[in-house]
């Protein structure tokens, strides 16, 4: 679970994206000499020292009146307001500006958390041009070369240092924690208002209401819940407002941290290219997936409809064929029970745990029943397994050469685990290990 998001900030062209692909690892950022090319936000995953936390890349800002300067400087607003910690990055070569003072005014009045990396000290002799940030009165400035790495730890350990203070924020938050996902205005707040019964939510039908993830904690049958409802996310290409886009980022971190995810759709305009999307980030967060049809009640039924709508799910969702499917509306309350029921069956496969020597010999027969293909130039022998984590449910295979295992043979073996124990809803995530 990521701990937390960190917003790198600065004027232009100290080097912010440099640092950015530094931390993350990749270049994913766009790096040009010319002045203000991060135009907009760019999200990342990542983590040091074994704790995750999301990144997000800004524009430069800067005094003058510059083309998209009103855009961009709205994007860091947005970007500073929803991070937990502020990454600011000034220019070491070139000394303190104005634009770094017009920056750091911002950051007074976020009262949020500051780190502040002096870039491009790229030789020991530049090393005392950090002292003079000491004026901007937001810490100790931190030494860094974003172009060869140096310092770069330094200024993770500190933010990670920060971020680990926030793991105790959400204890009073115990419970099963689930999120309502899905494109925008397909039911969600409604369905969330007919799970908590009580208007709790803000209901409308104008697309994109609610723009903030909301978490409530509730109590049903001596059960602590966690729900929380979401922005709708719309497809990445067509997010062009940076409200949305930062109702997509919140959408994505409460995805981040639920345990299970309800996928809803809309039963009456049909399943939509844009559901696969948003409940991509589910399956690659490896979260519990629910899929809700709601609006159940405006669909024109007959005996068979809904076991073609649930065949229609299983083709188009065919990575999600573990995913049960519920039929509600949350207008008139249909099957909202029914969530509950699923929602306990699914944590329960979700946090599962099967013993060593079990899960060997459900290994070793699916062995014996269908021998691993020849593939790559040879065949890949699975001699152990062990399960090594919960939430989700994730095995080892130890092998003589992992590069010889077919994705084919993996589904076949997820299969019979699933099977073996009736896991419903959950992910399996089976990792390959060379035998040493």
């Amino acid at each position: 679970m990521s701990l937390g998001l960190v917003a790198i900030v600065g004027s232009p062209s100290v080097g912010k994206s440099t640092i950015f692909n530094r931390i993350i690892g990749e270049k994913k950022s766009i790096i040009e000499e010319t002045r203000g090319v991060t135009r907009d936000r760019i999200y990342a995953h990542t983590s040091w020292l074994t704790k995750s936390f999301d990144i997000v890349d800004t524009g430069g800002i800067e005094l003058a009146d510059t083309t998209f300067q009103k855009q961009i400087r709205m994007q860091v607003e947005i970007a500073i307001e929803q991070a937990d910690v502020i990454l600011f990055v000034v220019d070491g070569q070139i000394g303190l500006n104005e634009d770094d003072y017009l920056v750091a005014r911002m950051l007074y009045k976020s009262k949020k958390p500051v780190v502040l990396a002096v870039n491009k000290i790229d030789d020991s002799h530049l090393i005392n041009n950090k002292f003079e940030f000491y004026s901007l009165g937001l810490g100790e400035p931190i030494a860094v070369s974003g172009a060869h790495g140096v310092g770069i730890g330094d200024v993770l350990d500190k933010i990670v240092d920060i971020l680990s203070k926030n793991e105790e924020k959400d204890s009073q938050l115990s419970g099963l924690r689930f999120s309502i996902i899905g494109r925008p205005n397909v039911g969600k707040s409604s369905l969330c208002n007919a799970i908590l019964n009580e208007n709790r939510v803000i209901v409308s039908n104008i697309e994109g209401t609610t723009r903030d993830a909301i978490d409530t904690k509730f109590i049903r049958n001596d059960r602590e819940y966690v729900v929380i409802d979401t922005a709708g996310l719309k497809k990445r290409g067509k997010i062009y407002e940076a409200i949305d886009k930062y109702a997509a980022l919140r959408a994505l971190r409460a995805i981040d941290q639920s345990d299970v995810c309800l996928l809803v759709i809309d039963g009456s305009e049909g399943i939509k290219e844009q559901d696969k999307h948003v409940v991509g980030y589910a399956v690659e967060a490896k979260k519990a997936i629910i899929v809700i049809v709601n609006k159940w009640d405006l669909v024109k039924k007959d005996n068979n409809t809904m076991n073609e709508f649930t065949k229609e799910i299983r083709k188009e969702f065919k990575f999600l064929d573990y995913a049960p499917v519920i039929y509600t509306s949350a207008i008139n309350k249909l099957r909202i029970h029914d969530i509950f029921d699923m929602l306990e069956k699914v944590y329960e496969s979700y946090t599962f745990q099967i013993s060593t020597s079990v899960l060997n010999d459900i290994i070793q027969e699916a062995q014996m029943m269908n021998e691993t293909p020849n593939f790559n130039g040879g065949r890949c022998r699975i001699y152990y397994a062990q399960q090594v984590s919960s939430k989700p449910l994730t095995i080892a295979l130890f092998v003589n050469e992992p590069s010889w295992m077919h994705f084919s043979y993996m589904r076949y073996l997820e299969n019979r685990i699933r099977d073996s124990f009736e896991l419903i809803g959950s992910p399996i995530n089976l990792v390959l290990r060379k035998r040493k």
